[in-house]
């Protein structure tokens, strides 16, 4: 029997949502309480548990083409017939075209994947670990407070680059941008350009603090 992710091109139920940006291998809980959506997780309950997430695009009023494939790992069911759902991303897809709207969206999709890497990407994957190291060093430093990062960061470079995409906050936009690359060295560059400005941003900041406290 052919799995689902075996299947080059398949209908997927889509499920757009509004400032979230799922990345492979990245956990992502759900409440459920619109009733279409109520509807989408029960049938799809009772197929693969398979659905796909896509970045809703408040100005242009439609989602993404590009999203990630969500795997219900848990749930839960609420009184109203609300559900809480523990998802974990898949692969990604790009939708094609829409097979149907109500009572959800479904579309044809093609799985995607990035192109096999040209150079070792591992020394690149390395220094964008330590640029993130930095950031968290000094975040903690001008916030007073502990902060550590998990011990099971990935290590393998697309990986690492889905994790520290998924890990940027407020910038919807820019991880779906990260998102759509099928470059990991693309990937990592950008992660690696965001997190340098980021470190040298709170760089100045922790000089001025210390300043103003000597």
């Amino acid at each position: 029997m052919t799995s689902s992710s075996q299947i080059a091109v398949r209908e997927l139920p889509l499920f757009p949502l509004p400032e979230v940006v799922l990345f492979p291998n990245r956990p992502l809980p759900l409440h459920i309480f619109e009733f279409r959506y109520r509807i989408m997780m029960n049938t799809i309950l009772e197929s693969d548990r398979r659905f796909g997430v896509l970045l809703w695009d408040p100005v242009q009023g439609q989602p993404a083409r590009v999203g990630c494939c969500a795997e219900i790992i848990q749930y839960q069911r609420l009184p109203d017939d609300r559900m809480r759902v523990a998802t974990l991303g898949q692969q990604r897809f790009r939708v094609l075209e829409y097979v149907r709207e109500k009572p959800y969206k479904v579309g044809l999709v093609e799985w995607i994947e990035d192109n096999p890497p040209q150079k070792d990407l591992r020394p690149m994957a390395r220094e964008v670990e330590q640029l993130l190291r930095d950031v968290v060093r000094l975040s903690a430093k001008l916030t007073e407070q502990e902060i550590d990062l998990p011990e099971n960061i990935p290590d393998l470079p697309t990986e690492l680059s889905y994790w520290v995409a998924s890990n940027l906050y407020g910038v919807a936009a820019e991880q779906q941008t990260l998102l759509e690359m099928q470059d990991t060295a693309a990937r990592l560059e950008r992660e690696a350009d965001i997190l340098k400005s980021t470190r040298n941003h709170l760089a100045a900041r922790t000089v001025l603090k210390d300043t103003f406290e000597a």
